[in-house]
């Protein structure tokens, strides 16, 4: 089966990398951990601020590692299974997960905190400069 382009406008020149992107973020989505994305309201001329929240109950910050690998933030959580204790049920189970974000060109993360099993991570857009610029015409006769 093939797929039909996304980005296939002939007015959309260079996009191929986005759709790469978006198939691999399409393909790695699972629904561990959940997860909020909310718009905070920049403060002082400050830029609007995004907060993605996830729902780590169970994990310690050492167990946590929030990075940014070309352009995409990614979490993994890391817990080991403590081999030392006899469940009669076991319900909530030790398990590792990746949560991938893909940050637009210039998003900056501001900061991440645990607090009561939530990590919230800040991120930034700041304003981009507006840039324009023209362009010779050449005239051959």
């Amino acid at each position: 089966m093939s797929r039909v382009p996304t980005l296939s406008s002939p007015f959309l020149l260079g996009f191929d990398e986005i759709e790469r992107v978006l198939d691999r973020v399409v393909k790695g989505a699972d629904g561990y951990p959940p997860y909020n994305i909310e718009r905070c309201s920049g403060a002082d001329n400050q830029p609007e601020r995004l907060r993605i929240t996830l729902a780590v109950a169970g994990f310690t910050r050492d167990q946590l590692d929030v990075t940014i690998e070309e352009n995409q933030l990614v979490i993994r959580g890391r817990q080991q299974d403590d081999k030392s204790r006899q469940y009669i049920h076991r319900g909530i189970a030790a398990r590792h997960f990746q949560r991938t974000f893909v940050l637009a060109e210039g998003m900056l993360v501001l900061g991440a905190d645990l607090k009561n099993g939530l990590l919230s991570i800040d991120l930034a857009r700041p304003e981009p400069e507006r840039i324009v610029k023209t362009i010779a015409i050449n005239e051959h006769e």
